[in-house]
């Protein structure tokens, strides 16, 4: 299956909450790197036991806002809100033989990072599409 569509359905069963599809489409040593948290999750089953926690999977959507491919790196742009805050991640996703076996995955909330004054007279506010 190519990169993209391997990616695609990564998103897709993750957010129908298909851990056994999850899994099917993660590689057994994939190593996936939170540097924003600074943390690195290495193996399927860490992998799938981090995202199936009853505490961290309620009942959200998965937007996906964009995808691109470029032979085995797919690069990923998605929108998960909830309640009381809205996260993104820009996702880095290495694909080899059907499997992702590597990703780099930047999290955080619009607005978490505040723009520093000094800044306002050369920016205008990002108004979200």
């Amino acid at each position: 299956m190519e990169p993209l569509k391997v990616v695609a359905q990564l998103w897709e069963r993750i957010e129908a909450r298909d851990w056994d599809g999850v899994a099917g489409l993660i590689a057994e040593d994939a190593v996936i790197e939170w540097p924003v948290s600074g943390e690195r999750i290495v193996g399927r089953a860490n992998f799938i036991a981090v995202n199936s926690d009853d505490g961290y999977t309620d009942e959200r959507s998965v937007e996906l806002l964009r995808i691109l491919a470029d032979g085995n790196l797919v690069v990923t742009e998605v929108e998960i809100p909830q309640d009381h805050v809205v996260y993104r991640a820009v996702s880095l996703w290495t694909v080899r033989d059907g499997e992702i076996v590597g990703a780099r995955e930047y999290w955080t909330s619009p607005g978490q990072d505040p723009a520093p004054r000094w800044r306002a007279g050369y920016v205008e506010p990002l108004v979200a599409d």
